[in-house]
């Protein structure tokens, strides 16, 4: 393909968007699968959910953890190639739960193995997308594809409950597995890890722009040098403190316990399922109109308004489960609007901040942040319903940590100017693994 016939037809940028979603939609179906077996698995081996929870907090350790150096192997060694690598391991995973019989097990496959290659193929990958193949549209590229994960929800929790249900837990995982090989073939033959492997520039550059460098930087010692960096910034610590809180209030409780939680006021296991990707539903719009907001507007500011709507959605909760099921969808509607629409601004900030050669890796670590919220926030939820019997103190806590969040993002970039952070010495690469 020509220079002259990408720009005449569609952009080969489109395409790696394409996908791209794709591949965060499967990672997102995969990572949702704990959420409808936890039930089951609690049925089956008599573990508590306590124990069941605890895997998924390994999951979403191992999530946050991996992203900082898959962004920089995705430098080093090009994106298909850990994104393939990703896949393969998501396939093997999800295929051996079934055969599981031990607890130790579950930690491995669903925790160690899942969490660390879902990790490869989530935020970390939008990121690399958007800052490597676009400049025009980004903040809205980045949004939709931050709603994808919203979107594998959709697709996926009904059918996984429906699955776990009908037949048994063990269907739903095979489900996974599936979806993940047969995406394998798609992801090598079309994805490319630069515009220049197609001849061509971002999307919306100009013809003199100068390209991001392929380098032979050693991926551990790069993102941990992120790291250190980023540890000498006041905002790092904003960003990092407030995704933190972002990570407990979404994925750690909501998508790890509203199912149950539904199930304790009655609702069946498929229909809370079906709640919970009703969040994933306006999530898609809430996201992308964030996106888009994020190409005009503060991000400190939107932010602000996020956590502040979150905060209040969570506290709202405990009353609208003790209520009728349509108070229960005002929730749903509220909440899922806001679910990640952090997600661009924050990485909007972070590139802003960090500049756009190391923005990636540097959201890597703050997306680590945002895991450990999330693990935080599944095992003390799992701990609190052991202790308590219901989710009520963890539900509240979470709401007025979001209010916390919003202060939090409002200081970024206050105080003496930073100094501007310049790219690590890199070794060019001559040429690209296409």
């Amino acid at each position: 393909m020509t220079k002259k016939t990408a720009h005449a037809s569609l952009h080969y940028a489109w395409i790696i968007f394409g996908v791209t979603f794709l591949t965060l939609i499967v990672t997102a179906g995969i990572r949702s699968t704990p959420t409808v077996l936890l039930m089951p698995l609690e049925e089956e081996f008599g573990w508590s959910r306590a124990t069941v929870s605890f895997a998924v907090s390994i999951g979403l350790v191992m999530f946050g953890l991996c992203g900082p150096f898959a962004a920089a192997l995705m430098e080093r060694f090009g994106v298909r190639r850990v994104m393939v690598i990703a896949l393969s391991i998501n396939t093997t995973a999800a295929a051996l739960t079934t055969f599981m019989r031990e607890a130790w097990q579950l930690d491995l496959l669903w925790g160690l193995a899942v969490g660390t290659a879902t990790g490869a193929t989530a935020t970390v990958l939008s990121a690399t997308v958007a800052n490597r193949w676009f400049v025009k549209r980004r903040g809205l590229v980045l949004g939709l594809l931050t709603a994808s994960n919203a979107t594998g929800q959709l697709i996926f929790l009904p059918l996984l409950a429906a699955l776990a249900t009908g037949l048994n837990w063990r269907a739903a995982s095979w489900a996974t597995s599936l979806a993940a090989l047969l995406l394998i073939p798609i992801v090598g033959l079309l994805m490319r890890n630069w515009p220049r492997d197609v001849g061509l520039k971002p999307y919306g550059a100009s013809p003199d722009s100068p390209d991001l460098i392929q380098t032979r930087r050693n991926p551990i010692k790069t993102a941990l040098t992120m790291l250190v960096i980023g540890f000498r910034s006041p905002n790092f610590w904003l960003l990092a403190g407030s995704f933190f809180i972002c990570g407990a209030t979404t994925n750690g409780l909501i998508g790890t316990h509203l199912i149950p939680a539904a199930m304790d006021h009655g609702i069946a296991e498929v229909t809370a399922a079906e709640l919970l990707a009703a969040i994933g539903l306006f999530d898609i719009l809430g996201t992308t109109v964030s996106g888009w907001l994020t190409d005009r507007w503060d991000s400190r500011k939107l932010l602000c308004w996020y956590y502040t709507l979150r905060g209040l959605s969570l506290l709202f909760l405990p009353y609208a489960l003790g209520s009728s099921f349509s108070t229960l969808l005002v929730f749903i509607v509220f909440y899922g609007l806001d679910w990640v629409a952090t997600v661009p601004p924050t990485v909007r900030l972070t590139t802003d901040l960090f500049g756009r050669e190391n923005g990636s890796i540097m959201f890597g670590w703050i997306m680590a942040s945002h895991q450990l919220g999330a693990a935080f926030a599944a095992s003390g939820a799992g701990l609190i319903y052991s202790w308590l019997g219901d989710y009520q103190v963890a539900f509240i806590s979470a709401g007025l940590l979001a209010l916390v969040a919003a202060g939090l993002v409002i200081r970024i970039g206050h105080g003496p100017k930073p100094e501007p952070f310049p790219a690590l010495a890199v070794e060019a690469e001559v040429g690209a693994d296409s």
